[in-house]
């Protein structure tokens, strides 16, 4: 029998001790997306948070102690050519739909209808990951000002679950591109 022995800060609660001890111990229960993470080595942090907390990046953010900034929003986006796209922004950011159409390269695009993102990604609205279900060619776009924090909360696909990870590590993870997609100031595509 293994013991796992966690010391962890006193204001996370039972809740996410009894997760983390759950995930570890069972490694054929844990959630997709913590496996695909896993199988990959790209290290991570995952993370609970009540129920009952009210759906949004805000309020998930407030849960997990972080800025709204740092909870992404994770959008499915389709173009008129058929397309579906992922979009990645801060929780406290708004896409600017000229510079998405502009990285798209289609004219008409809008959000996905829930039916077409359940469809696609397998996932409810509210706590979609940015990663683990993709088809190969399928394009996700990371707003370039997220590039900018530490430590970024994406949903782990189960409501009530958060990833905490790096940038880098979420881009390399979902094989996103970089742009500028909430800022009317700069470029949309950074200059390397």
């Amino acid at each position: 029998m293994e013991i796992l022995y966690l010391w962890l800060p006193k204001e996370w609660g039972v809740q996410e001790i009894t997760f983390i001890l759950y995930s570890k111990r069972y490694n054929n229960c844990m959630i997709p997306s913590q496996t695909f993470l896993d199988q990959l080595h790209i290290p991570y942090t995952a993370f609970s948070f009540p129920l009952s907390t009210p759906k949004g990046a805000s309020s998930v953010a407030l849960a997990l102690g972080l800025k709204e900034h740092q909870a992404i929003k994770t959008l499915i986006f389709e173009t008129n050519k058929e397309e579906l796209v992922l979009v990645m922004v801060g929780g406290d950011q708004i896409v600017i739909l000229g510079y998405l159409k502009k990285v798209v390269g289609s004219r008409n695009i809008q959000l996905a209808s829930s039916d077409k993102v359940i469809q696609t990604t397998g996932y409810k609205i509210g706590s979609i990951p940015p990663f683990s279900w993709q088809p190969e060619g399928f394009r996700s776009f990371l707003d370039s000002d997220m590039m900018n924090e530490t430590t970024l909360a994406v949903g782990a696909g189960v409501w009530g679950n958060e990833i905490l990870i790096s940038p880098i590590n979420l881009v390399i993870a979902s094989q996103a591109i970089v742009v500028n997609l909430t800022d009317r100031k700069k470029s949309i595509f950074p200059l390397i």
